[in-house]
C-alpha cells in the first residue's frame, strides 16, 4: 500500500475539519442522498445484533441507517480521521442516546478494530490514495461477511454524460487545496480511477456480489458477500 503523505493527511484533515457543517448539510440534505444512504445499507444488508464498520464516517450521515438495521442489540462504530467531522458524529450519538454506537478518530486504513461482521464506506475511496490495497485491507484486516462501497464518479450513461463537465466542476470545488498539484489530470479524472480500482476489488475479491448505478450513472453501488 503506498504511503501517506503526512503533510497532505495534515491539510486534509483540516481542511474537512473546517467544513464539516457544509459537508453535513451536503451528506443529509442533497437531493437524492437519503435515499443514496438508504440503498446502501440495503445493498449490505447487516442482520440485527451485527456488528458494522462505517469507515470513513463523517458527521454520522449513515449511522442512523446501519443502527435501525442492527437494532439495539447490534453494534455500529463509525471511523474518520477528520476532528470537526468527529466532533459532529459524536454529537449526532449523545443527542440521539445510542448507547451501541461510537464514533472514533482513526484513518481508513488504521482502523482500531479486529473484526466485524460488515463494512460500509460511502463517499470515501476516492479520496484515498490507494483505494484497492485499502478495501483489501478491509476484507483481510476485519473479515466481514459483508461489505458495500457507494461512491460518486463522472457517469457513462446518456443521461448523465452530458452533465460530466459540470460535474468535474464541482468535483475540483470540492477537493482539498492542492489536490490538483499533487497529480497529472484533473481530479474528477483521478476520481474515475480510484473508484473503479476500489469498487473492481470489492468484486473481484467477494464470491457474491451485486454492481448498480444510480443517479444517472454518477453514483456507484457495490456490495459483496464472503
Amino acid at each position: 500500500m503506498r504511503p501517506p503523505d503526512p503533510d497532505r493527511a495534515a491539510a486534509a484533515q483540516t481542511f474537512y475539519s473546517r467544513w464539516a457543517g457544509v459537508y453535513d448539510r451536503l451528506a443529509r440534505r442533497a437531493p437524492g442522498i437519503r435515499r443514496l444512504r438508504r440503498a446502501a445499507v440495503a445493498a449490505l444488508d447487516p442482520a440485527p445484533g451485527d456488528t458494522v464498520v462505517d469507515v470513513g464516517c463523517g458527521t454520522g450521515a449513515n449511522l442512523p441507517y446501519l443502527r435501525e438495521r442492527v437494532g439495539p442489540e447490534g453494534t455500529v462504530v463509525g471511523v474518520d480521521f477528520a476532528p470537526g467531522a468527529v466532533g459532529r458524529a459524536r454529537t449526532l450519538v449523545a443527542r440521539a442516546g445510542w448507547t451501541n454506537v461510537s464514533v472514533c478518530r482513526a484513518g481508513a486504513t488504521r482502523l482500531p478494530l479486529a473484526d466485524a461482521d460488515a463494512v460500509l464506506a460511502t463517499f470515501l475511496v476516492g479520496m484515498l490514495p490507494d483505494p484497492a490495497a485499502a478495501v483489501e485491507e478491509w476484507l483481510v484486516g476485519l473479515a466481514p461477511s459483508r461489505i458495500a462501497l457507494l461512491d460518486l464518479a463522472r457517469s457513462h450513461r446518456p443521461p448523465g454524460r452530458p452533465l460530466n463537465p459540470l460535474f468535474g466542476v464541482v468535483v475540483a470545488a470540492t477537493a482539498p487545496p492542492g489536490t490538483r498539484d499533487h497529480h497529472d489530470d484533473s481530479p474528477a479524472r483521478v476520481l474515475d480511477r480510484r473508484v473503479a480500482a476500489a469498487h473492481r476489488t470489492l468484486l473481484d475479491r467477494c464470491s457474491s456480489t451485486d454492481h448498480e448505478t444510480r443517479a444517472g450513472g454518477f453514483a456507484y453501488l457495490s456490495a459483496g458477500g464472503r
